[in-house]
């Protein structure tokens, strides 16, 4: 054990991407308390049974993944970082994916009875092919002895396996429809692409400190892996879309953002499927620019903090 604690130093970076991610998450900070989601009751109450099923049911999913995240994945990346940097990084990024699993919660408590919401959280606790993915990665954030297949892992669920669930929102986003539940969900994509990004790039730097055969080996373990989770991911996606109808739309959807995550853990892409290939209405709905809203109105994915200065006694004058 070290005789002395080192107070961090952020005038002594060694890596400046973990300064860089540190300011960006920073300055998009959000919280889902000031997202107006009641202003989408109507077009809830618009939605037949089925499609409100499958808009509660992929939430309790993507509720089950951002627990994972918040409580384990984090945590078992943190064992292995190479900085003190890195690891307020992975700080900020635990705090925001508990600030992603909540907001569902409050997008439920407008949307959904009580009833309804236990029967949600009952499913994703049991459904077979949901507990497969996160059981799976789970085991991987446990193994220490394979940190960067644990950045695998860790890419691999920021890029691919949520956007299975993101397909719904943005959609509907793109029919005028849920705009404040989708506003929620394109705040937590712009999170998730600095995460994805930022753990890709922590990745390639060890992998490039492996051995070409070690390299080899790794990268078969790696497209592999990825394989055993697109077949789980083809079942969970036809048990939650077939009933509307959309499932060969989320496929390609996916197939596309599973490419995006070999990209980030710098990899040739898998699938044939490009960004022409998905649904335009859900491509625009899935940019992460951010829009500009004055400070009291509809918060949206160009989230802004208030000024804060102290009280005069002035102010109470009239």
């Amino acid at each position: 054990m070290a005789e002395s604690y080192r107070a961090i130093n952020w005038n002594a970076v060694d890596d400046m991407i973990d300064k860089a991610t540190w300011e960006k998450l920073t300055e998009q900070f959000w919280l889902d308390t000031r997202i107006p989601l009641s202003n989408d009751l109507d077009d809830w109450r618009g939605l037949d049974d089925k499609h409100q099923w499958v808009v509660g049911h992929v939430f309790g999913g993507l509720t089950l993944l951002d627990t994972l995240q918040s409580q384990d994945g984090m945590a078992s990346l943190r064992k292995d970082t190479q900085t003190q940097h890195e690891t307020a990084v992975l700080n900020n990024i635990q705090f925001m994916e508990s600030v992603h699993a909540k907001s569902y919660s409050s997008i439920f408590s407008t949307l959904n009875t009580p009833e309804e919401i236990d029967e949600i959280f009952d499913w994703s606790d049991s459904e077979e092919f949901l507990q497969n993915k996160a059981l799976r990665i789970r085991d991987l954030y446990h193994d220490d002895g394979h940190p960067l297949k644990k950045k695998i892992a860790n890419v691999f669920l920021e890029t691919f396996l949520f956007y299975s669930g993101f397909f719904t929102p943005l959609y509907y986003l793109g029919h005028n429809k849920l705009a404040n539940v989708a506003e929620i969900i394109k705040l937590i994509l712009r999170d998730e692409s600095v995460h994805g990004t930022y753990i890709g790039y922590k990745f390639q730097v060890g992998f490039n400190q492996l051995g070409e055969n070690e390299q080899q080996e790794l990268k078969d373990w790696m497209f592999n892996f990825l394989y055993e989770l697109y077949e789980n991911e083809e079942k969970y996606t036809h048990l939650v879309y077939d009933q509307v109808g959309w499932t060969d739309q989320v496929l390609t959807f996916i197939r596309y953002n599973a490419n995006k995550a070999l990209m980030n853990l710098g990899q040739d892409p898998l699938f044939p499927d490009t960004a022409d290939d998905v649904n335009p209405i859900v491509m625009n709905g899935i940019s992460t620019t951010t829009a500009n809203h004055d400070f009291f109105s509809q918060v949206g994915n160009g989230y802004l903090l208030g000024n804060v200065e102290a009280m005069q006694d002035s102010d109470y004058d009239i």
